[in-house]
């Protein structure tokens, strides 16, 4: 990178990445992520992973949970449960979940799981609703009320963390390693983004 010297930094066996904005996105488009949405916003997005009803926090905490965890990782890759839209969601509210065996914190994850399951449930309601119209309208009813149901900002099992104290309430612990080493070859990167201005 020709704009920031940092830009690409991570330490050995973190998937978290310092780079700069122009990097990040590559070829890609930017999307701003949304929080403090109000309710009735939120059910009529019908893609996941766009919106929050929490609120965000300043700038400067939001800073400083990136920073920290560059510096010490943030646990795991796993595509339902710790991603990079939760790392995202974690730095821009220090929200954590409490229940281990639950849907995971992301937007996106909860829409994988949700749409199919809304059309599960839907499926016998075909019987009452003589229309396809009818029924597409209560899947995707199901389906938005699915994704609320498991928003950060909503759901009963979350509480606030201090980025300090992040790896004692996810049970990373004291990891070996041997495990850490063997965790690093199936990481997906997060990224803590550098602005210009």
């Amino acid at each position: 990178c020709d704009i920031f010297p940092d830009c690409g930094f991570r330490q050995p066996g973190s998937g978290v990445v310092l780079t700069c904005l122009d990097c990040f996105l590559g070829k890609g488009s930017l999307h701003l992520f949304e929080y403090s949405i109000q309710t009735s916003l939120f059910l009529t997005k019908l893609r996941g992973g766009t919106c929050s009803t929490a609120a965000s926090d300043p700038p400067q905490s939001v800073v400083h949970r990136a920073m920290y965890l560059l510096q010490n990782g943030f646990g795991n890759y796993d595509v339902f449960r710790n991603n990079c839209e939760d790392f995202a969601l974690y730095c821009k509210t220090g929200l954590l979940i409490t229940d281990s065996q639950g849907v995971g914190r992301s937007g996106q994850a909860s829409s994988v799981i949700g749409a199919p399951l809304a059309a599960i449930l839907s499926s016998p309601l075909k019987l009452l609703m003589p229309s396809p119209v009818g029924v597409a309208t209560v899947t995707a009813g199901m389906y938005c009320m699915s994704r609320y149901a498991t928003d950060i900002g909503v759901r009963s099992d979350v509480i606030k963390v201090a980025v300090e104290d992040l790896a004692v309430n996810l049970g990373w612990g004291d990891e070996t390693v041997e495990a850490a080493d063997d965790a690093s070859s199936q990481l997906t990167d997060y990224h803590v983004i550098q602005r210009k201005d």
